[in-house]
């Protein structure tokens, strides 16, 4: 089994409380995932709702050539407004971590994300992680990005 970890640090020209108000809502996860993934919240997207610890999330979506797949994560660990850990229990990998970090800065607020995972299928999953699978997921990111700076954009 082998392990993989994503990380990735932007800073928003936003405050540390607006930043968990994003950030912590499923409901925004739709708008910072590229649109050819038909990435949709399925679980009740109640507005304003408070995430907490055992907070159960599902998702559908098509990651890989248009094929459907449902994906269904626990929000593990909450410290508001600092961070909170979602964990997949059920879904494409054999294991997700996902830590999202908030720090305040002078200007604004540093989003970190440090994601470990495991790709299941042994050496097939090891073969699409090279050949598709980091690309993808870079993609994603690199995507994540330019949206949360569309909507938050510097003050320059």
């Amino acid at each position: 089994m082998k392990f993989y970890n994503i990380k990735n640090t932007q800073h928003l020209p936003i405050s540390l409380e607006e930043a968990w108000a994003f950030f912590s809502s499923p409901n925004n996860l739709e708008l910072m995932t590229p649109s050819y993934m038909d990435f949709r919240v399925t679980s009740n997207k109640a507005a304003g709702e408070i995430m907490f610890e055992g907070q159960i999330i599902t998702y559908a979506l098509k990651p890989v050539l248009g094929i459907p797949m449902k994906w269904m994560t626990e929000i593990t660990h909450v410290k508001y407004p600092h961070y909170f850990i979602d964990e997949q229990r059920f879904g494409p990998y054999s294991m997700w971590h996902h830590k999202h970090t908030f720090t305040p800065t002078d200007n604004g607020v540093e989003v970190h994300d440090e994601i470990d995972y495991v790709i299941p299928l042994g050496f097939l999953g090891t073969l699409a992680y090279k050949l598709f699978v980091k690309k993808k997921l870079e993609f994603i990111i690199e995507h994540r990005r330019k949206v949360l700076n569309e909507l938050f954009p510097s003050s320059k």
